[in-house]
C-alpha cells in the first residue's frame, strides 16, 4: 500500500516503528526481566510479584525543589517570633550555639560593634493554627492541604547530609551525589513490581529535572528510568504522537513489517533476550501511542473537577493540570508518578532572601492542586491504594540569612505522607523549640523509601543485586508508627 506522503518508504518505516518503540522497549525489558551485561550469571531478576501482601499499589512522589521552610509550613515554631532578633545565646536555646553546631546548621553569623559573633533568630513569616479533628498546627500558607490533614501523617524529624542542592539526588536515591550514581526509589519500584496496565508506562515523571537528578535506573539499567510526560495531549512525550501525514493503517503496516523482520532475526538468534524484548516493544509502543494522549484529555472532566484542581485560576493552572493528569494516570494503572515542582537552577523554593514572597507564591501554586488530588483520589476510592508523598531536599534555618531569608538546613525538616495504608491525622517525630535539630524519632531519607516499599509489599534486600551490595542505611527502616 502506498504511503500518503512522498517520503521514502524506509523513512516512513523508521519514523512509525523504530523511534517510539525504543521508548517502549525499556518498559518491556523491565517487565520481562532482561539481564544487563554486567549482571552475574545465574542471578534471577524479580518476577514482578510482591514479597508480601501489599497495602498500596501506586505512588505519587511530589517533590518541591529548592528547600521548603519547615517553620513556615508543617512545623510552626512560635519561639522564632518570640525571640526574633535575639542572639541564640540570649534565648533559652543557647545549647545549640556551640561552634560545631553553628557550622553544620548554617545559622548566619553577624558581628556586633565589638566584633563579637551574634546569631539572630528570624521570625515566622506567616501565621498558623490548628486544623482538622486531629488539631495539627499548620501554616496559613497551606489552607487547602490543611483541610485534608486528617488523611495526612506529618513527619517532622527528617535529616540528611548534603547541605547543597545535590540533596535532591540524595532524597531520591538515598546516597550523597559525590558517592556516585545510585538508583532512585522510583527505579527500585519499577524494577521490583509488575505492570498494572500494559498500555501505559509504569514509571513516569512530570516537571523539569536538573542534571544532578535527571536519571533513575543507573546500575539497574536505563530501562528503569522514568518516562517523561508533558501535560499536552497533542504532544505528551517524544515519539508519542503518530507522525504527520501517516494514517493509523499505514502506521500499523510499519509496525507489522518491522516486527516480521525482527521475528526472522529472532529465529537466527533465539537466545537474545534484548531482541525478544524489542519484539514485544512494537506492540506496546502502538498501544501507548493511543493510551497516553487519551489519559490527558481533560475535556472529559466536569467543570467542578477543573475547579477542584485550580485549573480555572492562572496561579494554579499549570500545577493543577499536572495533578489532574496524576489522578487520571493513577486510575489507569500507572505504578509510580514523580512530579518535580520549581526546578531550574537550585530550585524555585530556595529562599535565601525574600522568603515570604517566595513561599507565598509557591504555596499558592501547589496547595489547592495537591488538596484537589487528595480529595479526588479519596472520593474515587483510590487513596486507600495510592501513597502520596510531599517532600523537599531539606528545610531552612531558624536564623536569618541576609535581611529576609533562610539558608539551607539539613538537621531537622518535614515531609508528609497520605493514603496507601498510611494512618492520617498524626504527627510523627519532632524538632526542638526553634526547629534546629530533629530530636525525637529522627529519620534519614531512606526511612521514607523503606516505608513506601513496605506498603507496596517489597523487601529492598530481596531486590538487591549481588555485585551491588548496599549499605544498611541505604535500605532504611519502615516508619511503622504511621502505618
Amino acid at each position: 500500500m502506498p504511503t500518503s506522503s512522498s517520503r521514502p518508504r524506509r523513512s516512513f518505516l523508521t519514523s512509525t516503528a523504530m523511534g517510539f518503540s525504543s521508548l517502549a522497549a525499556a518498559a518491556m525489558m523491565a517487565q520481562d526481566g532482561i539481564l544487563r551485561a554486567d549482571q552475574p550469571r545465574g542471578w534471577e531478576p524479580p518476577n514482578g510479584t510482591p514479597h508480601f501482601t501489599p497495602k498500596a499499589k501506586s505512588v505519587v512522589w511530589l517533590f518541591m525543589n529548592g528547600g521548603v521552610s519547615q517553620a513556615e509550613s508543617f512545623d510552626p515554631k512560635p519561639m522564632l517570633t518570640k525571640y526574633a532578633g535575639k542572639t541564640i545565646a540570649e534565648t533559652p536555646f543557647s545549647e545549640v550555639q556551640n561552634p560545631e553546631k553553628l557550622k553544620l546548621a548554617r545559622v548566619t553569623v553577624i558581628n556586633d560593634a565589638n566584633g563579637q559573633q551574634r546569631n539572630r533568630l528570624y521570625p515566622l513569616q506567616v501565621g498558623f493554627r490548628r486544623y482538622g479533628q486531629s488539631g495539627i498546627e499548620l501554616s496559613d500558607w497551606v489552607p487547602h492541604v490543611s483541610g485534608c490533614i486528617d488523611d495526612i501523617a506529618v513527619i517532622r524529624s527528617m535529616w540528611t547530609t548534603d547541605d547543597n542542592h545535590g540533596a535532591q539526588t540524595q532524597f531520591h536515591s538515598g546516597r550523597h551525589m559525590l558517592d556516585g550514581e545510585f538508583p532512585t526509589l522510583g527505579a527500585w519500584v519499577h524494577y521490583g513490581l509488575g505492570s498494572l496496565n500494559d498500555n501505559l508506562p509504569q514509571f513516569i515523571s512530570m516537571g523539569n529535572r536538573e542534571y544532578w537528578n535527571a536519571k533513575d535506573g543507573h546500575y539497574l539499567g536505563p530501562e528503569h528510568d522514568a518516562v517523561p510526560i508533558r501535560v499536552d495531549p497533542s504532544n505528551p512525550l517524544d515519539y508519542g504522537v503518530r507522525p504527520s501525514g501517516v494514517s493509523e493503517v499505514e502506521q500499523q503496516i510499519g509496525f507489522n513489517l518491522v516486527g516480521r523482520l525482527n521475528r526472522i532475526r529472532s529465529q537466527q538468534y533465539p537466545n537474545d533476550p534484548a531482541l525478544a524484548a524489542r519484539l514485544k516493544a512494537y506492540e506496546l509502543a502502538f498501544r501507548m501511542q493511543m493510551s497516553v494522549p487519551e489519559a490527558l484529555k481533560f475535556d472529559q472532566e466536569t467543570q467542578s473537577i477543573h475547579e477542584m484542581y485550580g485549573i480555572d485560576q492562572p496561579e494554579t493552572r499549570d500545577f493543577g493540570m499536572q495533578m489532574l493528569a496524576v489522578r487520571r494516570f493513577i486510575e489507569r494503572g500507572v505504578r509510580f508518578i514523580q512530579v518535580q515542582h520549581g526546578a531550574g537552577g537550585a530550585g524555585a523554593w530556595d529562599a535565601h532572601g525574600g522568603l515570604k514572597a517566595n513561599h507565598e507564591k509557591n504555596f499558592r501554586a501547589v496547595d489547592k492542586p495537591i488538596a484537589g488530588l487528595l480529595k479526588d483520589l479519596k472520593q474515587r476510592g483510590l487513596l486507600d491504594s495510592t501513597i502520596v508523598l510531599f517532600a523537599s531536599e531539606f528545610g531552612r534555618t531558624p536564623g536569618t540569612q541576609g535581611a529576609d531569608g533562610r539558608d539551607h538546613h539539613i538537621y531537622g525538616f518535614s515531609v508528609w505522607m497520605a493514603g496507601g495504608g498510611i494512618r492520617g491525622g498524626q504527627v510523627h517525630g519532632a524538632t526542638d523549640e526553634i526547629g534546629f535539630h530533629a530530636i525525637e524519632n529522627r529519620h534519614y531519607v531512606t526511612d521514607i523509601h523503606a516505608t513506601i516499599l513496605h506498603q507496596l509489599g517489597l523487601d529492598s534486600r530481596r531486590l538487591e543485586i549481588p555485585d551491588r551490595k548496599r549499605l544498611d542505611i541505604d535500605h532504611g527502616a519502615p516508619i511503622m508508627e504511621i502505618v
